[in-house]
């Protein structure tokens, strides 16, 4: 699970077999233990959802605070860059 603020939404789309998809991106930020000391962890995660999901996500706003469930894959058959799959996204308080 990760959690983060939503910063990029693309526009809800549908697959040539009508499959919604969307595109988005998340701003992570926490604090995190390593090597027995504390660390600042500030990063932005590509992330797509299908179905369910990107419709949900459709109707966000930008600035709403996520909590996504998912899956890391390579964007596509040709590029190895990681991409969040989201299975299941819960909105935070007040979102």
């Amino acid at each position: 699970m990760v959690s983060g603020r939503l910063v990029e939404l693309d526009a809800l789309r549908y697959t040539p077999a009508r499959v919604a998809v969307l595109k988005f991106r998340l701003q992570h930020d926490s604090s995190q233990t390593e090597a027995g000391g504390a660390r600042k962890v500030s990063c932005e995660i590509a992330a797509v959802a299908f179905e369910r999901e990107a419709k949900l996500l459709a109707a966000a706003k930008l600035g709403s605070n996520v909590k996504v469930t998912g899956f890391l894959a390579a964007k596509s058959r040709t590029s190895r860059t990681l991409m969040l799959h989201a299975t299941e996204i819960e909105f935070g308080e007040g979102e």
